[in-house]
């Protein structure tokens, strides 16, 4: 896969932060037609951050997810419609009690049909009235992306008896399972 995440083959690549990502990553790694999910950071000026330096909160980075996915069993806007409904894409810089723009709600896209596509999924959901408040998600172009330290990846799958993974993340998950149920990996 190439390392700035445009198409591989038949594959494709999306980068998307919705708070800590260790919610969106246990999401998505039970979706059908994900092929892998890796947490990481991207978005910010530090070269090579590290979870400490992020949690500063200088750094400028977000915490995202870079899935791999096969277009031809799940659609980058089917992609982008279980984002929307797993985060709140309507509070800046923040996710619940997870405070500071490493927890900004943000689409990094990687080609200009991604961007076209980001742009009309929140076009339609604001026209829907889908939430009460405007939608802050950015859209911006994918920039370099930083995986994470090897103890965050498939974090919530290693550590669902802890306390975060119970009371956060778990109810994500669990919502996600129940609304896309038909979307699941058998």
């Amino acid at each position: 896969m190439p390392a700035s995440g445009e198409h591989a083959g038949a594959r494709e690549v999306a980068t998307l932060g919705g708070g800590c990502f260790w919610c969106i990553e246990a999401v998505f790694d039970s979706l059908r037609g994900v092929e892998s999910v890796e947490s990481g950071y991207s978005g910010g000026h530090l070269q090579n951050p590290t979870y400490e330096d992020i949690c500063g909160g200088d750094t400028g980075h977000a915490e995202v997810i870079r899935v791999t996915f096969d277009p031809a069993v799940v659609t980058y806007r089917d992609i982008l419609d279980i984002f929307f409904a797993i985060h709140d894409p309507t509070t800046l810089n923040a996710q619940g009690n997870d405070i500071g723009t490493q927890y900004r709600s943000v689409i990094f896209f990687h080609t200009p049909e991604q961007k076209a596509a980001a742009e009309a999924t929140i076009r339609a959901l604001t026209e829907a009235k889908a939430f009460s408040r405007p939608i802050v998600t950015e859209i911006a172009p994918a920039p370099q992306f930083y995986r994470a330290e090897q103890y965050h990846q498939e974090y919530f799958e290693r550590n669902p008896h802890q306390p975060y993974c119970q009371y956060v993340v778990s109810p994500k998950v669990a919502k996600f399972r129940k609304q896309f149920a038909q979307r699941l990996k058998k």
